[in-house]
């Protein structure tokens, strides 16, 4: 099976000190990410870079703090970053395409469908995508942090192998190296616990919008969806293909899941629930691990007005997240016979289903 690796690069990887880019690290980037593919690897770039490659070239001083200066920032720097990669890829006889994407396509299946095929394509014909979020369009709600996020979400959809995140620091600390000389390098994490989450601290650059939490959260998501994540550096020759072959410079995040199809990454991380339900310990315990459907018995409140066919957020007693579904009940008559068994259930309410969500149209989203 061959090999196919998301790499994500941020602004702060690739802009100058004075503003704009970096033309020596795109060069060190086109190197290393050649070498992968020469070596039979599908890579796809998703990339950071259009605001810092284009503040300068319009006008600003400094970096824009506004959202429509940065969407105007963002479409001059799209070109000049596009054109950076070009020519520094062409050196190594390597064709690139760019593909803008927003969380909008995300949410549409059939646009995101298409986006995978696209991307599929590309690959088949040994051309290398370079995925950015669409900048002069999003909305700050709407965006993906430093595309942190979009790099997760796009190794889900195309079932890569190993998602690599390139930052400023060698992987995670259990504090800001850069503040506290006795923090020391995680090197391997099974499972993104609370604690994990509580290490990660804020934006790491003033050039990037994203920071190690956001790093973090993009790692689980890889992760939920079979895909095996490295967060660290890359500076020297070589340093990425030692991140792909589990020596790099940084920690590694690493699952035991299957990847998730195209429907259940929807369901999971793109759709947009219609209500909340809470659910007692005992169907917590079946949806997560035992691989059951959601009965009403094991239901004990309900928020939001919702219908069949919509997707619903299950939480837990402790209001912590265990997943999302598709129901078969409206709101109404889940709170007609919430905690009811099977029997009492029919003679209440007229369902074409008797699970609130089948165990086909659900996918667990807590670790």
């Amino acid at each position: 099976m061959v090999e196919v690796i998301v790499i994500k690069i941020g602004s702060s990887s690739l802009a100058s000190e004075e503003g704009g880019l970096n033309r020596d690290r795109i060069g060190y980037f086109a190197e290393e990410l050649s070498a992968l593919i020469k070596e039979g690897r599908k890579v796809l770039l998703v990339t950071s870079g259009a605001v810092a490659a284009g503040f300068k070239r319009i006008g600003y001083a400094s970096r824009p703090r506004l959202l429509h200066e940065k969407q105007a920032a963002a479409a001059v720097g799209q070109a000049l970053l596009m054109q950076a990669y070009q020519e520094a890829f062409a050196g190594y006889g390597i064709g690139v395409a760019q593909i803008l994407l927003t969380r909008a396509d995300f949410s549409n299946r059939s646009r995101i469908r298409n986006a995978q095929l696209t991307i599929e394509e590309l690959l088949r014909q040994n051309v290398l995508p370079i995925i950015n979020e669409n900048d002069t369009v999003a909305v700050d709600e709407l965006k993906f942090g430093d595309n942190d996020t979009l790099s997760a979400l796009v190794a889900n959809l195309v079932k890569a192998q190993r998602l690599l995140i390139l930052t400023d620091i060698e992987g995670l600390y259990t504090a800001d190296p850069r503040k506290d000389p006795s923090a020391v390098r995680i090197g391997r994490v099974t499972q993104i616990s609370e604690d994990i989450m509580a290490i990660a601290g804020g934006a790491g650059s003033t050039v990037g919008t994203g920071g190690m939490r956001s790093k973090i959260e993009a790692a689980r998501i890889a992760m939920r969806g079979g895909v095996s994540a490295f967060i660290g550096q890359a500076t020297e020759p070589g340093d990425i293909v030692s991140g792909v072959l589990g020596r790099g410079r940084g920690t590694y995040f690493e699952t035991s899941e299957h990847s998730l199809s195209t429907k259940k990454q929807w369901l999971g991380f793109h759709s947009s629930p219609q209500g909340r339900i809470t659910v007692d310990d005992g169907a917590e315990a079946a949806l997560q691990a035992g691989g059951k459907s959601l009965l009403p018995a094991g239901i004990r409140t309900i928020e939001g007005e919702f219908h069949p066919g919509d997707v619903v957020e299950v939480v837990n007693g402790r209001g912590e997240t265990v997943g999302r579904g598709v129901v078969n009940y409206a709101a109404w008559q889940i709170k007609a016979v919430a905690g009811l068994g099977t029997e009492e259930v029919r003679k209440r309410v007229e369902v074409a289903r008797i699970e609130v969500i089948h165990r086909d149209e659900w996918v667990t989203l807590k670790n």
